[in-house]
């Protein structure tokens, strides 16, 4: 039996994620210095700093990178994951990609994976990651569920930057 065009892709995917979160990892494993010109050092003003201050800027920078390239290398495993799951059921979309804006019924009291949330138009919507907000209260609020890539959808509320990954059950 000859692979699926989708199949491959998804290996080649799940292959290439950790050299490309690798080389993400390697262009800033240098300070700001090695990576910039001394024009532009100078231009953004960071040759003002003291070396210490250039040292925490470094490893501030250093340390949002690798959370970056985590965050992505886990969502193109976890959207890989999920289109597998989605074939093998059959499944593939509620019958558009298209966003779906709507009113979130109740009150949004944050985000917490398993939670369910019920839109005025009657869908029904799982959070499936680990995505938090907490401390928030809004009385139905304004919601816009948006495809990603590869069959996973998230739910963004109004007013609240945080996104949760989500699949719906009804």
């Amino acid at each position: 039996m000859q692979p699926s065009r989708l199949s491959l892709l998804l290996t080649a995917t799940l292959l290439l994620a950790p050299a490309f979160a690798a080389q993400a990892q390697r262009v800033v494993e240098g300070d700001l210095q090695q990576q910039m010109s001394t024009a532009e050092f100078k231009a953004a003003g960071l040759d003002k700093l003291s070396p210490d201050e250039l040292a925490a800027l470094n490893a501030w920078l250093q340390g949002k990178v690798r959370n970056a390239t985590a965050t992505a290398l886990e969502q193109a495993r976890e959207e890989g994951r999920q289109e597998v799951i989605v074939k093998n059921r059959g499944f593939f979309d509620f019958g558009s990609s298209e966003p779906i804006k709507a009113t979130l019924v109740g009150e949004f009291t944050g985000f917490g994976k398993g939670r369910q949330y019920t839109l005025d138009n009657g869908q029904v919507w799982e959070q499936t990651d680990e995505a938090r907000v907490s401390g928030v209260r809004k009385q139905a609020p304004g919601v816009r569920v948006s495809p990603g890539l590869m069959g996973v959808w998230y739910l963004q509320v109004d007013g609240v930057n945080t996104r949760a990954k989500v699949r719906r059950t009804k």
